[in-house]
């Protein structure tokens, strides 16, 4: 199995597993890996494991060194099932992490949420973006929208949306802006664009909300 490698770092740091994307085709994994977020992940972000936790993560990367030693016509689909199994673990024990350190992720939110009024509040350059908040707070994008959809049920771009639609309403409701003006206001290059995402979020144009509100 050349499209495979697992090496145990005589360091003692841990394992490393290299497979090339060949190895995944015909497989399920071949379309779903990209929904496995923690693949951009920071240095940072790394999991905290038990150390029953960690005994099950190594046992499947011992499976798998196990099928590289006895190649038949079984190894491939036996491998790539372990695999899938040590990506389902890393899933689950990162939801757990996002449960179970409550202080720490509660003065995450605290700090978002304010990042995002902040930048609202204050003269808006350009549209609010997911890397620009994940930045402000020392966090990998794909970080940030996991923890924010496991407490939430929202990711970072759907709270953003939010946050814009609240200030597009206060505008439209409070001032006598066009709405380009508005969508100027708010960071679009193109007031099209706002409008669009306004009837995508509101099912009225910001004309009839207006018009609706009055």
């Amino acid at each position: 199995m050349q499209q495979l490698d697992l090496q145990n770092m005589e360091c003692g740091s841990g394992y490393l597993l290299i497979f090339h994307p060949d190895l995944l085709l015909q497989h399920t994994l071949a379309t779903n890996i990209h929904y496995y977020g923690f693949f951009d992940y920071a240095v940072n972000e790394a999991l905290h494991l038990s150390g029953e936790e960690e005994d099950d993560l190594i046992g499947i990367l011992q499976k798998i060194d196990k099928e590289c030693r006895h190649i038949d016509k079984h190894t491939q689909e036996i491998i790539l099932t372990q695999i899938e199994s040590l990506l389902k673990y890393s899933n689950r024990f990162y939801e757990r992490q996002f449960l179970t350190r409550k202080s720490n992720n509660s003065t995450l939110l605290t700090k978002f949420e304010q990042l995002i009024d902040d930048y609202y509040n204050n003269d808006v350059e350009g549209l609010l973006t997911v890397q620009y908040i994940a930045a402000q707070m020392n966090l990998s994008p794909n970080y940030l929208s996991d923890l924010l959809r496991i407490h939430t049920g929202q990711n970072t771009q759907q709270h953003i949306h939010e946050k814009l639609i609240t200030k597009a309403k206060e505008k439209l409701s409070t001032t006598n802006l066009s709405v380009s003006e508005i969508a100027y206001a708010l960071g679009f290059e193109h007031a099209q664009s706002f409008s669009t995402l306004f009837k995508k979020k509101t099912n009225l144009s910001p004309i009839e909300f207006r018009q609706a509100f009055n």
